[in-house]
């Protein structure tokens, strides 16, 4: 066996250090906790209302319909203005039969009610087709408590919609055109019926092959302006595929950096 130079044996034991080096991070850096959410929800902010009257680290609490039904609005970490609706109740996401209970909470609602953080977070007013709100499918949530993100539309997605919005009634079609590059099924919604709806059901009980597998669905809800100026929404569903875990979750509708708060 040839001997080894002094350079390569510098480099392999680099390489040694280096190798034992990542493998000791990956075995003492603790996991991602997927329940951060549900211990700021549950183990801070509703503790600090109930015993201080202060909803911090939350800016808000809602228990007025009691813990089953409450909810808290925390600003997220990432996000200029985004905000997330997250229930007091242990619900871990959109494939939860508890949902799609006659007396479920409308969280839809109350997320679109809780709209106005995002324009004191901005100070000023964010106008109606400007907003949307989205929850992603189980396989490609970052967290195992239901959460509701609240925050501005990606400018080309809302000139789509809004180009578009004759064409989309109030029975479940397949867009004809794509938003970030994946397809959808959508439906209108009237402004009125969002405080009578449960859009968990709407969606398992329009969209084709939702009620077998909730959990590879994402949802999506964005306000819109009809050229009349009547407000209402347009509700979105699309399906990820588990096999690619293709980035079919409703955030991506959503812009994080908010540009259309600098538009018209």
């Amino acid at each position: 066996m040839p001997r080894l130079g002094p350079k390569l044996k510098r480099a392999l034991a680099g390489l040694v250090l280096l190798v034992a080096a990542v493998a000791a991070f990956l075995l003492l850096s603790p996991p991602h906790n997927r329940d951060a959410l549900w211990a700021i929800a549950h183990g801070k902010c509703v503790p600090d209302e109930e015993q201080h009257h202060d909803p911090a680290p939350c800016a808000r609490v809602d228990l007025s319909g009691g813990e089953d039904k409450g909810y808290v609005i925390l600003k997220d970490i990432r996000g200029v203005a985004q905000y997330l609706l997250i229930p007091t109740r242990r619900i871990p996401g959109i494939e939860s039969p508890e949902l799609l209970a006659p007396d479920a909470p409308n969280y839809w609602a109350e997320a679109w009610e809780n709209r106005s953080f995002l324009s004191k977070r901005l100070k000023h007013d964010l106008a109606w087709d400007k907003i949307g709100l989205a929850v992603n499918s189980a396989h490609t949530r970052g967290q195992d408590q239901l959460h509701i993100h609240i925050d501005c539309v990606l400018p080309d997605v809302r000139d789509a919609l809004a180009s578009h919005l004759s064409d989309i009634t109030s029975d479940w079609t397949q867009l004809s055109f794509d938003l970030e590059g994946l397809s959808y099924f959508a439906r209108r919604l009237a402004a009125a019926d969002l405080a009578t709806k449960n859009l968990f059901t709407l969606v398992t009980q329009g969209v084709p092959g939702v009620a077998k597998d909730m959990g590879e669905e994402s949802i999506a809800l964005i306000g819109v302006t009809s050229s009349q100026g009547e407000n209402g929404f347009v509700l979105l569903a699309g399906k990820v595929d588990p096999r690619t875990l293709d980035r079919m979750h409703s955030e991506i509708l959503l812009d994080h950096k908010c540009a259309v708060a600098r538009t018209k």
